[in-house]
């Protein structure tokens, strides 16, 4: 039996895809291995949600190419020379799949700034400075502003920032949505700690036939 604490209200929904980067696509040189595989599955959610009229947040990463303000254990690889997510950088543009029609390209003085940039209708793109998408960012207020109560994540990679933001989000009591599907590195073990923390895991088919038509 579904717990009514935890059970997703799928009419006041949102979706956050996070870190679905050129740079960490599995071919690049320091790209995460498997999230180019799931590219289908997190373009079938994201055109779900789009089809639904609900809201998307793209958070996205950029590093300055000397490594500050960085999360510390990346400082060292960029200040040797790494150029990973540079800002205004091919590396750092979304991929292509989870892409609105006509979105433009990532602004990124408008992004380190800490503003949503608008990507289409009830699209945004907004920059993290570490792994959870709720630190320094105003992603709450935005959420809390189109009354969101339940979050469906997806993305790259669970044991970094897709879960550091499910900690995030259910401190804020958020009911969340892990697309087990739509996210790389997902492991047993991970599926039995994130389901641990409430986290209610389904596959994309299933959530996008529960989205209010």
């Amino acid at each position: 039996m579904t717990d009514p604490h935890l059970a997703p209200n799928w009419a006041s929904s949102a979706l956050l895809t996070i870190d679905v980067q050129r740079d960490f696509l599995s071919d690049a040189p320091y790209g995460v291995p498997g999230t180019s595989e799931l590219l289908p599955a997190m373009a079938e959610l994201t055109a779900a949600f789009r089809e639904a009229g609900r809201p998307i947040v793209h958070i996205v990463r950029l590093y300055h190419p000397d490594g500050h303000d960085a999360d510390l254990v990346r400082r060292s690889l960029l200040a040797s020379g790494a150029r990973i997510v540079i800002p205004g950088s091919a590396g750092s543009a979304l991929a292509e799949p989870l892409l609105p029609p006509g979105a433009p390209p990532l602004d990124a003085d408008l992004l380190l700034s800490g503003r949503p940039q608008r990507l289409g209708e009830r699209e945004y793109a907004l920059f993290k400075p570490r792994w959870g998408a709720f630190y320094r960012t105003p992603l709450d207020e935005i959420l809390r502003e189109w009354g969101v109560d339940t979050l469906v994540v997806a993305g790259c990679n669970l044991p970094n920032c897709p879960r550091a933001t499910l900690v995030e989000a259910s401190e804020r009591d958020y009911r969340l949505v892990l697309a087990e599907d739509a996210v790389s590195r997902l492991t047993d073990s991970g599926r039995d700690e994130i389901e641990g923390l409430g986290v209610t895991l389904a596959a994309t088919g299933t959530i996008a036939a529960a989205l209010p038509s």
